[in-house]
């Protein structure tokens, strides 16, 4: 393959660069750059100006706002924005719900969402996860019975990240519990998350912070026309959405901001001295450079549009990758990474609420452990 950019790439590249830094807030991304809370009105202001410039979801059909771009404009951009340290645009919104409703949605449905959903005038969650059903998503138990032009939706879902941010939640309901298999009787339904009979609660994560929540429904009145597409079709609609959560998922850019990160706080504590350090933090390097060619190459080859199993690869080393840095980041701070009441927030505390933090990305978008099972299967051939 070509490892080198074209020169049209290059200016591609720069005017990329050049945006990011001019209009999107330096104090919105010096903040995102050191791991601090933005706030729901951080977010909605970065994808705001993204969207006013056509940068907010290239990924869509261009008269929804998407991009003519090949696959290397659509690496560019993701890659600088997360350079950048510009909060990219909301998963739930840009990479999930919105190319389903593009893909499977009706005509009234597209224009009554997709606009909204681009320019975070909704803000959306995910019901997907319930108790028994998280790996197993085919297995929910969250059921929705029609009645005249509603249905009526009864059950839990749980790790609903920013549901307390939400002002609509996307859901995977049973409507056909007799269907011959299990995946065939799943519809999705799209609902206010401020419904009656919708409850949002909780759930502290190890590193003190609220981030996911568990979400009840109790008699929820669902107007039968935000089903999206058909009844009893939502587990392909699924299939698809969870395919496009994937895109991006090894977070090389963000990641190398991470690393550049560490390198300033050990020049700081004279670590750079320390071979230990210096070969650790080389290493690193070496290995998301590695990765970070086979992002490119996995990019270079997906114009066909169909899925390259050696995004499995991305997303397990990639994952691998981020855990290792939040780490090497605990371990610069030393002593100081220890939490102790009365302290003055500082980037030594705040490494160890993300090195804790981040034990999850080796879980979510599908198991590391599944992905070497793909790997096995569908590139080694085992």
């Amino acid at each position: 393959m070509q490892l080198a950019l074209t020169e049209d790439e290059l200016a591609f590249r720069d005017e990329l660069r050049a945006f990011f830094r001019r209009e999107i807030p330096a104090e919105i991304r010096n903040t995102y750059r050191q791991g601090r809370e933005i706030g729901k009105e951080g977010f909605v202001t970065a994808q705001r100006i993204l969207n006013a410039h056509g940068y907010a979801v290239p990924n869509w059909p261009i008269e929804w706002g998407g991009r003519d771009w090949t696959p290397i404009q659509r690496h560019l951009w993701h890659d600088e924005m997360q350079l950048a340290s510009v909060p990219e645009p909301l998963t739930f919104n840009a990479s999930m719900i919105g190319p389903v409703i593009a893909h499977f949605g009706s005509q009234e449905m597209k224009e009554r969402f997709l606009p909204a959903t681009a320019n975070l005038d909704i803000w959306w969650c995910q019901g997907f996860s319930e108790p028994d059903a998280g790996s197993d998503l085919a297995s929910l138990r969250t059921t929705a019975v029609r009645d005249g032009d509603s249905y009526i939706v009864n059950g839990q879902k749980t790790w609903t990240t920013l549901a307390q941010f939400a002002d609509w939640m996307f859901c995977l309901v049973r409507t056909d519990p007799n269907a011959p298999k299990k995946q065939a009787g799943i519809s999705m339904l799209l609902f206010p998350i401020d419904t009656p009979g919708v409850t949002v609660r909780p759930i502290k994560l190890i590193d003190g912070g609220y981030e996911v929540n568990e979400v009840f429904f109790e008699d929820v009145r669902v107007p039968a026309e935000n089903l999206v597409g058909q009844e009893n079709q939502g587990w392909t609609y699924a299939k698809f959405l969870l395919g496009n959560e994937r895109t991006g998922i090894a977070g090389v850019g963000a990641t190398k901001v991470k690393l550049w990160r560490a390198k300033e706080y050990a020049r700081e504590a004279g670590l750079l001295t320390d071979p230990l350090y210096t070969a650790r933090i080389a290493e690193l390097e070496n290995e998301l450079l590695a990765l970070e060619l086979v992002q490119l190459r996995v990019a270079a080859g997906s114009a066909d549009g169909k899925p390259n199993p050696v995004s499995s690869i991305l997303k397990l080393r990639g994952t691998e990758l981020q855990q290792a840095v939040t780490e090497l980041l605990v371990d610069i701070a030393g002593p100081q990474a220890l939490p102790a009441d009365g302290d003055t927030p500082s980037w030594e505390r705040h490494s160890t609420a993300t090195y804790l933090n981040f034990r999850k990305t080796s879980i979510y978008g599908g198991s590391n452990e599944v992905q070497r099972t793909i790997i096995a299967s569908t590139i080694l051939g085992l």
